[in-house]
């Protein structure tokens, strides 16, 4: 019963996380607009780029830089590499352990590579969007 109350207590500990996380932006996203608000109750102009700035959200495609994604996939690439050469390391003493410690290796190896595969689509996207908006490029 003692694996049964931990894994119930990790995934409740993931469902807090991520709730909080997203309450955390609707309270963000809240502070932001207000004062937009305030000015629309005071009947003040309002400047269309910083309403738009407003509104547009924290986060924008243009915003992630490609490298960092890369990045980060090399870092995950290389963890997951680690975690497999360790599953062999465990394997000579608990020789059990050796196929879902590869397995955890290989699904990290697999997020590290959808990472630096996202850095490429991110980096084209970004480059189409770039030549569109300057055709004289």
């Amino acid at each position: 019963m003692g694996m049964f109350d931990v894994a119930v207590a990790f995934w409740i500990f993931v469902a807090v996380a991520a709730v909080a996380g997203i309450a955390g932006d609707v309270i963000k996203r809240r502070q932001a607009l207000e004062p937009l608000r305030l000015a629309i109750e005071k009947g003040q102009p309002l400047d269309p780029k910083v309403v738009e700035t407003l509104m547009a959200g924290s986060v924008r495609a243009e915003s992630i830089d490609p490298a960092h994604l890369q990045i980060g996939g090399i870092i995950t690439t290389a963890a997951g590499v680690g975690v497999m050469l360790l599953s062999w390391f465990i394997a000579q003493l608990v020789r059990p352990a050796l196929f879902p410690i590869l397995g955890a290796g290989v699904v990290t190896v697999c997020v590290g590579i959808g990472l630096m595969v996202a850095a490429r689509a991110l980096e084209r996207h970004q480059r189409k969007r770039d030549e569109s908006a300057d055709p004289t490029a």
